[in-house]
């Protein structure tokens, strides 16, 4: 068992989009919550991608699972929420946050 209090923490948004919205408008439209994530306590990291099957993924790496779950309370009330979230097909999305036990880097 980890310790949550100190044990970085991965935020994993899975998700497809909407119809009618291209990549690259998501892209876009998911750069407008830049400047909030940056600024929230504990943020670490954040990439965007997407497969060949059209399925989307957020990831994010908090310092520890109370800026996650901080962040996570803060999202929906910010102004560039809504239209986030028009942007991604309801009933998609499938939110995890996991303990990040291991990593290596180049």
């Amino acid at each position: 068992m980890t310790d949550t209090q100190t044990t970085p923490v991965a935020e994993i948004v899975t998700f497809t989009l909407a119809n009618g919205i291209t990549p690259a408008a998501f892209v876009e439209i998911s750069r407008q919550s830049e400047a909030f994530v940056r600024a929230q306590p504990g943020f670490m990291f954040r990439r965007l991608s997407c497969g060949a099957d059209g399925r989307w993924s957020d990831h994010v790496v908090w310092r520890d699972h109370a800026a996650a779950m901080a962040a996570a309370e803060a999202f929906p009330k910010q102004s560039f929420a809504a239209a986030l979230m028009q942007a991604i097909e309801p009933g998609s999305i499938d939110l995890r946050h996991e303990d990040i036990l291991w990593q290596m880097a180049a």
